[in-house]
């Protein structure tokens, strides 16, 4: 392999034209032929067995060239960019330039690096804190959650049908007189006011009792995820079955001794009022960081290159499919169901994955500055603490995450803490 030209096209692109020599060639086209070979017929010869020869000459001289170059270019791009000392932030785009078998190949890189940037006066950022204080109205509030939560449902005789209450009833539904698919269900649960239902639906069936038949008329928002259904006026047919409501615990020593550890009313409130407490400083400080990195960002100059962009709007979108696969659904579900397009969906993301990305760039750049370092014994805490998270050996984890992302990491968290820790924060 060898780095033939390294030309600078735009602000955060390069150019790289790379040759891969003669002889590495044929033996990647050897390679390709006794991978291929046991899958071609020739004619006079047994499957599998014909000579490579001969199969170029039936077929033509390049039927194995692009499994060659397959198999040849991402080592040579790689040693190309090592050499041409380049800092890639996405995937190179590949053009094939030139191909012989007895000159090798030549291809064409696009490769988009990290941008140049600029930070100034991260140091002695000056921001306010506030702390909001726990009231008893918020403890109140916290309480009467509780004791929802904990209520018990009882029977509905000698009333009609009201908001909060849970009903039990059938119903099917018509467009244009014809029944429609997911539109009919039997013993069917609702809670009145939940907004499970279309709007208009659970309104209607408030003022009803127990044993009545009635309909239900309402029209499917444009925006409802089923096409076939957007925008049409529909009615249900109906039958209440039952009426429930909840029935809420005193508000004593027992139900404090019910639902927590503690023996009294009085105890339960001071412990709430002491945990929420707590979550309003964690908020706080979380607020003070993120005003204190929005100022690092205002401070940067860079001109990021789009697919950077769009390569953490890919990372946050695997993320998000995992986390719904661990609830048993996919991306394509999840979109029909919420009656999204993939392209919106990305664009969702797009001002948290610029935000993240210019985060990043300007802690690096602190990095540099600042000349933060990591020694090795920081980088393999951090290994046995992934290793204990994920219950794994720590070489595992080595084998997933090389020690240089680690470094960065940290040294990234260290470049935060400085900044952290210069900054004038004023309490409010």
């Amino acid at each position: 392999m060898s780095l033939i030209e390294k030309n600078k096209t735009e602000a955060n692109k390069f150019e790289l034209t790379v040759k891969v020599d003669a002889e590495s060639f044929e033996k990647a086209l050897e390679k390709a032929y006794k991978k291929n070979i046991k899958s071609i017929n020739m004619p006079g010869f047994r499957k599998g067995k014909a000579p490579r020869k001969m199969v170029e000459k039936m077929y033509g001289e390049g039927v194995f060239f692009e499994d060659a170059i397959n198999d040849l270019y991402p080592e040579a791009l790689g040693q190309a960019i090592e050499e041409a000392e380049l800092d890639i932030v996405a995937r190179p785009e590949v053009e094939v330039l030139s191909v012989d078998k007895a000159e090798g190949f030549t291809f064409k890189a696009t490769c988009v690096v990290k941008p140049e940037v600029e930070v100034t006066n991260y140091k002695g950022i000056e921001v306010e804190k506030t702390v909001k204080a726990v009231t008893e109205e918020d403890v109140d509030n916290r309480v009467n959650a509780m004791r929802d939560r904990n209520a018990r449902l009882i029977d509905v005789t000698d009333r009609a049908a009201q908001n909060g209450d849970t009903v039990v009833f059938d119903f099917d539904g018509y467009v244009d007189g014809v029944a429609f698919e997911g539109g009919k269900a039997e013993q069917f649960s609702l809670v009145l006011g939940s907004g499970q239902f279309i709007p208009g639906f659970e309104e209607q069936i408030e003022g009803k009792n127990i044993g009545e038949e009635f309909d239900v008329n309402v029209t499917f928002p444009e925006e409802y995820h089923a096409e076939e259904l957007k925008g049409k006026a529909s009615v249900f047919k109906c039958k209440l079955h039952e009426i429930k409501c909840k029935e809420l615990a005193e508000l004593d020593d027992e139900f404090a001794k019910d639902v927590s550890e503690f023996d009294t009313l009085a105890e339960l409130r001071a412990d709430i009022k002491a945990k929420m407490q707590e979550q309003n400083d964690k908020a706080a400080s979380d607020e003070v960081e993120n005003k204190i990195i929005d100022k690092v960002i205002e401070n940067m100059t860079a001109e990021i290159p789009n697919e950077m962009i769009e390569a953490r709007i890919d990372d946050m979108i695997r993320d998000f499919e995992y986390r719904l696969q661990s609830q048993g659904m996919n991306l394509d579900t999840y979109l029909q169901y919420t009656g999204m397009e993939k392209d919106s969906f990305r664009i969702t993301f797009k001002e948290q994955a610029e935000k993240q990305v210019k985060i990043r760039l300007a802690l690096e750049k602190i990095v540099e500055l600042e000349n933060i370092t990591v020694d090795a014994e920081a980088i393999e805490a951090e290994y046995a603490k992934v290793a204990e998270n994920y219950k794994m050996e720590v070489e595992q984890v080595k084998g997933f995450i090389p020690e240089a992302d680690f470094a960065k990491d940290l040294a990234v968290n260290k470049a935060i803490d400085l900044i952290k820790e210069s900054a004038v924060i004023n309490e409010k």
